[in-house]
């Protein structure tokens, strides 16, 4: 920490150091992009808005949302006053953080504060303010609870440092143990004494969020956990689940038996084709990068130098990603397993084995899977082709060649699979065992898999029966998990323009939206009535 910040740091312990420098400097918000401007602008036409609309609605929950960072507090500010418009009473606690891997000194921490708290009396009483820098401390978490508490840190760790391997001494595991047990102190302290019917929380399962999650389920107390994917005016969420794991049993459940009508099949193939940007429009929100557009399969054939053994193709998650913490089946950790798969692969030459390390990590600032595979097998045989991220190669080029595929967590797999390709899994992923891919449950079944199916490669498909159970289960995770929601988090601002918050509580989006705000305050999802 600079000699700078340890003067805040001191300064900040001062009683009312904060709040007279606030008086005094008002529009200084405590920098490190901590910006919440265009909410403020927002507020007290929001709160108009909304206001009369509270007063009729019947009483509903009393619901605990959990924000922290500048652009889910803004985001959650927004879903709180949506609630508060359905008549539900909300409590908003923060805590005013601008990222979760950096340390920041308590005199800017203080200052963020009480620009947070200032911003939300223009919401008046529609969302109750619970300032949790300030708010009262539980002495210490019951045992299980605290390590629940621990293991959020590690996965923070792991997803901060995109590794798998975690140095309890670290600096980053250290700060984010000591951040995710005072989120967890504070809103314990709270949820015990008021006990609200309903906690609504983003992701419940990496950083405060998941510190706040296992507090609320060690007291017993209904838990939302919501995210965001890649689809534009939809958001995932999950009743006492952490939405990342994305568990549709129940969907899966109510909704296997109902055969698609064409309609249906119909939007899978339009979404399909857009998810390989075939279709650009506002289907989605975000999209990871393909840093070559689709040229066709015997193109990628001449490019990779492959010839006509059959092709079995591994897509990597990104290290780290939240969508694969916590999902090992058959080994430690991911990188085990695709290092496992290399070293089998090396000994069968009659197929080419092609990995395509997710494009997503371009982006990202841990180790290669690359890296993690040549530690393993420094010279790859000539029949293992690796694909980097920013290799000029579209996936789904290789999906069209591709004769198997084995897959940990990516959602890829799913859309092998309604192409009628075998999918082997190799980490908890939510299609696993849903009637269409080969779920070996140690790696001695892995490797017994694979040498039945590798002698059957180049004829191997789907049966009719399992290609229906793919194309169904692939339309009820792409179009009914996630559910209609007017605000994207990766364009707020944007969607409150194109969907202001009379849209949204007028009759055409009360229709739309109406069951996703009281699913989100705790209403059960029922999902044979979707």
């Amino acid at each position: 920490m600079s000699a700078k910040d340890s003067l805040k740091n001191i300064i900040g312990e001062l009683p009312l150091s904060a709040e007279i420098y606030w008086l005094l400097r008002r529009k200084q918000y405590g920098g490190g992009h901590f910006n919440l401007r265009a909410l403020e602008k927002l507020l007290p036409g929001l709160r108009e808005q909304v206001e009369p609309l509270a007063r009729k609605a019947p009483r509903g929950r009393h619901v605990l949302i959990f924000s922290t960072l500048h652009y889910w507090i803004e985001h959650a500010a927004l879903t709180g006053l949506a609630l508060a418009g359905r008549g539900h009473r909300v409590t908003f606690a923060w805590l005013p953080y601008s990222n979760w891997f950096s340390p920041v000194n308590k005199f800017d921490l203080r200052k963020r504060d009480l620009y947070v708290s200032n911003l939300l009396q223009a919401a008046g009483p529609l969302l109750e303010p619970l300032p949790l820098l300030r708010a009262r401390r539980a002495a210490a978490l019951p045992e299980a609870l605290q390590r629940e508490v621990d293991q959020v840190a590690i996965y923070d760790t792991q997803y901060t440092m995109q590794v798998e391997d975690v140095d309890r001494s670290s600096e980053v595991y250290r700060l984010r143990r000591a951040r995710n047990d005072f989120a967890a102190r504070t809103t314990y302290a709270w949820m015990k004494s008021h006990r609200p019917d309903a906690v609504l929380i983003p992701n419940g399962m990496i950083l405060e969020f998941g510190a706040v999650y296992a507090a609320a389920r060690a007291l017993d107390i209904p838990a939302v956990t919501y995210e965001f994917g890649d689809q534009a005016n939809r958001v995932w969420m999950a009743n006492n689940s952490q939405i990342v794991r994305h568990d549709t049993g129940d969907l899966w459940a109510a909704r296997k038996s109902q055969p698609l009508t064409a309609d249906q099949r119909g939007w899978l193939e339009y979404l399909l084709k857009a998810r390989q940007n075939v279709t650009p429009d506002d289907t989605f929100a975000r999209l990871y990068p393909q840093f070559a557009s689709a040229q066709g399969g015997d193109r990628i054939r001449r490019i990779l130098g492959l010839d006509e053994r059959p092709i079995v193709l591994l897509p990597t998650n990104v290290l780290g990603d939240s969508l694969t913490l916590g999902r090992q089946v058959l080994a430690g950790t991911m990188t085990e397993w695709i290092t496992g798969v290399v070293r089998y692969f090396a000994g069968r030459p009659e197929v080419q084995l092609v990995l395509r390390i997710h494009p997503g990590e371009a982006i990202s600032r841990g180790p290669s899977i690359e890296e993690e595979i040549r530690k393993v097998t420094p010279e790859l045989p000539e029949h293992i082709h690796l694909v980097r991220p920013k290799d000029p190669v579209n996936t789904y080029d290789l999906i069209a060649i591709t004769d198997l595929a084995l897959t940990y967590t990516t959602t890829t797999g799913l859309e092998i699979a309604t192409r009628g390709i075998p999918v082997i899994t190799g980490g908890e992923t939510h299609y696993r065992g849903r009637g269409f891919t080969i779920d070996p449950a140690s790696w001695d079944e892995t490797i017994a898999a694979l040498d039945r199916v590798l002698p059957q490669l180049g004829r191997l498909r789907l049966t009719p029966e399992q290609l229906d159970l793919a194309w169904n289960y692939a339309y009820r995770f792409f179009k009914e998990y996630p559910r209609p929601f007017p605000w994207h988090l990766a364009r707020t601002i944007d969607d409150l323009k194109t969907r202001p918050m009379e849209y949204v509580f007028s009759e055409a989006g009360l229709a739309q939206y109406a069951d996703t705000l009281d699913q989100l305050a705790g209403a059960p999802m029922d999902w044979s009535n979707i």
